[in-house]
This record gives C-alpha cells, structure tokens and sequence, in this order.
C-alpha cells in the first residue's frame, strides 16, 4: 500500500510539472520562465542573449558561476570545477558541478547540438541505441565504445552509470511520465536536467537550446558561432514574399487517419517563412490544454481541406519514407485525386529531421526551394517522390 501511495504522489508531481507546461512556453499566450531565484552572497549581472527561445534563461557572473531556469520551473545552479556552493541553495535548485564530462543523454533530439559545438566528448552514455541514430558522429562514438547505451529513459542502468561516474542526466519531458525513474536517478546522486524544447514554438527556438548546452560544458562561444550561422539562413528568407503555393504537411497513422500539424505550429511557420502557404489556416489541437503540435483527423477531413494542395510532404519523421506515389495510394486511394499527386508535386522528408535540431533552418531553404520550383538536389531533407 505504501509503495502506491508513492507512486501516486510521484504521478500527480508528473502532471503538475506537465501542467507547468501546458501554461508555459508551449502554449497560445505562452509566458517564458520565471525570474530567477535569489541566491544569498550572489549576484548574476550578464544575462545570457536570447533571440527565438521562450523556455529558458541564463544568467552567469564574473566568478564564472550561471544560473538557468526553465518554464518548469525548474532552476539549476552551474558551479565552476573549484567553486564552492553556496550555504544557503534556495529549496529546489539544482546544483551541476562542472565539469560534465559523463553525461546520460536520454533527450535524443539534444544530440545534434552537442555535436553542432563539437561536444560528444562531454556525452559517456546514450539513451539511444546505436542503430536508430541519424547522428553519424554519435554512430561513431557508440561504435568506438566513446558513448556506451545505457538503457532507454524509462530503463537506465544504473549499475552501469553508477559504476562509470555518470554526472548528470538530460532527459526530455518524456521522463514526466516515469517519476519514479527520476527519482531514483537523484537518490542515486545523478542529477537530472529536463530538455523543455519541444515547447519552443519559433522554427530556431528549438536550435538556440544550443546556447543552454553551451553554459553547461563551458563552450557558450562555440555554441553561440553556431546559431548565428543557423540564424542567418532564417535572415535569407526575411523579406521572402508569399508564392500563394500552398502545402499540405502530414503522415498516415496505422488507423488511416491523417496526423498534420496545427497552424501555429513550428513547421507551418517554417513553411510560411519560406514563401509557402500552409493549407490549414487555423487549425487547432481539440485538446485546449495539450502542447502537442500533432492533429489527428479522419482521411476524409483531410481530403476535403488539402485535396486542392500544391504541395504535399509526407513527415517521416515518425513512420518510413514513402518510396513512390504509389506507397502514398497504399495508405488510400483517395489521393489520387489530390492535385499535388496529379501535377508531380509529392515530396517526402528525411527520416533523420527529428534528430536533426541543429540544422532547422536548412528545412525553411527546402520548403522555399520546393515553393519556387527548384531542384530536390538542392535540398537536405526534402526528397521528390515520383
């Protein structure tokens, strides 16, 4: 009875942090972090520059000690390799000793940014086995025995990460829903980092998570030298007119139904920032109070509304790569009275997008390539499908 109760507690401690984000970055009218907390004898002075993220924020001082919270509302102290921390922690902030150099990351998508500031050296354990990654130089560490797997977020081996050194984990919010494996990860001495950037709403909110990563293993510098590059490409597009092309983004669920995203997502964005139009032009989550970006409609619904698209472009990113139009009329026969389908105009994402948050904006350059006529041999992730 005891070992429900608790259990009980850590679940209802999982959807009020969930809740945290429902009302937080992630949603209509989103509002970032909180301010900082007070920590007695500090001073944070230097805030860290933000251009496109909403759920976090850093500060650091002269003693070379930072502080970021995110809009969980969870904080977390940055302590340099030979300082001190301090007596008197404010209740709930998380203390990261530098250096981290053994790192558990569960949060698949944080992986790219690693590598993007040559930083895999700093990762000692993957959540991730080797052959479902897209992140050729994490493929290489793993091969080489640099980053060992140890366990899916929900399965860690704690014997393995106790016995290595493990210094901290870096989940995704997926680990909201396995409390009691945070908790043992924290009673176990590993403290645990939740990576809230699925809740940015900008195309590069979710790249500039690079800049977090960044003050974490002390390469702010690299990290920062790599989003203005990311940014400049989203600078290209700035006075970009609309083309009117309009572009039906989606995939088929195993239940023949549509999952497409709703208009204010990231990638109708990206789509709009690249000359396109996104078909649906207010389509929301019939869920008020979910995050998600994904809407799950009936084939006919998406019939009647993206039949007249120019352009559609199969997500991949959760099932396969279609091969062929003819794999799209496998899923139903009903596309083959879609314009796009008709006129040649079926494109398909690389499987290796959702891994890929180092290099967004190289999709808004397809989606523009893609609107204006060009050649899918320009692209990175898009491919046409024939």
């Amino acid at each position: 009875m005891r070992r429900l109760l608790r259990r009980g507690a850590l679940l209802c401690l999982a959807a009020v942090l969930l809740t945290a984000l429902l009302t937080g970055c992630g949603a209509a009218g989103k509002a970032g972090p909180e301010d900082p907390p007070e920590i007695p004898g500090m001073t944070f002075d230097t805030a860290l520059p933000l251009q496109y993220a909403d759920c976090f924020s850093a500060y650091s001082n002269a003693d070379g000690y930072s502080l970021i919270t995110v809009t969980d509302g969870r904080n977390y102290l940055v302590v340099p390799e030979d300082g001190a921390v301090p007596d008197k922690l404010p209740a709930g902030v998380i203390v990261l000793r530098q250096p981290l150099d053994r790192i558990y990351l569960a949060a698949s998508s944080a992986m790219a940014l690693f590598d993007a500031m040559d930083g895999l050296d700093a990762i000692r354990f993957s959540g991730t086995a080797v052959d479902s990654w897209y992140v050729e130089n994490a493929v290489t560490a793993m091969n080489s025995g640099a980053i060992l797997f140890a366990g899916k977020y929900s399965e860690p081996d704690y014997e393995k990460l106790l016995g290595e050194g493990c210094d901290l984990a870096v989940e995704s919010t997926m680990i909201l829903h396995a409390p009691e494996v945070q908790e043992k990860l924290e009673q176990l001495g590993i403290p645990v980092f939740i990576d809230c950037s699925s809740y940015e709403s900008h195309p590069l909110g979710r790249t500039e998570w690079i800049k977090l990563y960044g003050v974490l293993l002390g390469r702010q510098e690299q990290a920062e030298a790599f989003f203005r590059q990311q940014a400049s490409v989203l600078e290209e597009f700035a006075d970009t007119e609309s083309t009117g092309k309009t572009v039906a983004y989606f995939f088929i669920n195993t239940a023949g139904q549509a999952v497409v995203r709703r208009s204010d997502d990231n990638v109708p964005q990206m789509i709009r920032i690249a000359g396109g139009e996104y078909i649906f032009k207010d389509l929301k989550n019939p869920n008020a109070n979910s995050t998600s970006g994904s809407v799950t409609i009936s084939m006919e619904e998406f019939y009647a509304a993206a039949k007249g698209a120019d352009y559609l472009v199969y997500n991949a990113t959760i099932d396969s790569p279609i091969g062929s139009v003819d794999d799209l009329l496998d899923k139903s026969g009903l596309f083959a009275e879609f314009e796009a389908v008709k006129n040649g105009n079926v494109f398909t994402t690389d499987k290796y997008l959702y891994q890929a948050t180092d290099i967004v904006g190289e999709l808004i350059a397809d989606f523009h390539t893609m609107v204006t006529g060009g050649s899918d041999g320009d692209m990175t992730f898009l491919k046409h499908v024939d």
